[in-house]
């Protein structure tokens, strides 16, 4: 027969095996709610950039184009004639190119630009411009740059403005992120430059 001293310390026992269990379970849930870091896809850039001039027949205008993609006319009901993309498949991504010719329409080309690149500011976290001007000195414009989780983050146009006015936009196929998409936006702001400075006009 057992004593009421043996009930205690069997009850003491139970007592403190449940609350070792208890505790135990507390540490796992709390492990298990500890949020991970936040990581992306390794993204594999081409080790150098390289390129090959664009030969479009009739077209106003030509540039250098990276090798790793590939222009393509631009034929949607919306456009205009001698509108191309230049897409980068690989990365979800297409350099919208709109021309336009300049007829008495310079003041109000240059606004449609303002307004496409500042209707962004509410995504934007800033926007840096940089005024280009070609090494021939025939070609200038402006590189706009949108920081954040802007839907688009490169602008830019290039002009001789009294005939060609070329606009583009760099757009990726896929949910805005910066952090992600910062090595590729890199990468491909320098294709744009090379693209800026490369523009001849075909009169």
């Amino acid at each position: 027969m057992k004593t009421p001293h043996s009930f205690i310390g069997h009850a003491a026992c139970l007592a403190a095996a449940i609350c070792a269990a208890a505790l135990l379970c507390a540490c796992n849930n709390n492990q298990q709610g500890i949020p991970k870091p936040r990581g992306y896809y390794r993204i594999s850039l081409p080790a150098e950039h390289t390129y090959t001039t664009l030969n479009l027949k009739n077209y106003p205008y030509t540039f250098s184009i990276p090798t790793y993609a590939t222009a393509i006319p631009n034929t949607s009901p919306s456009s205009d004639p001698y509108w191309l993309d230049v897409d980068f498949a690989q990365y979800n991504a297409k350099i919208y190119l709109s021309y336009k010719p300049v007829r008495g329409n310079f003041d109000k080309l240059i606004e449609d630009v303002h307004f496409l690149v500042y209707k962004h500011t509410v995504k934007a976290d800033g926007i840096t411009q940089q005024r280009f001007v070609s090494s021939n000195g025939k070609t200038f414009g402006y590189l706009y740059e949108l920081e954040g989780n802007a839907a688009c983050n490169v602008q830019f146009y290039v002009t001789d403005s009294v005939r060609n006015f070329l606009r583009g936009s760099l757009y990726f196929n896929i949910q805005p992120n910066r952090d992600s998409l910062a090595p590729v936006i890199e990468f491909i702001t320098e294709d744009i430059r090379i693209l800026m400075e490369s523009v001849r006009w075909n009169q």
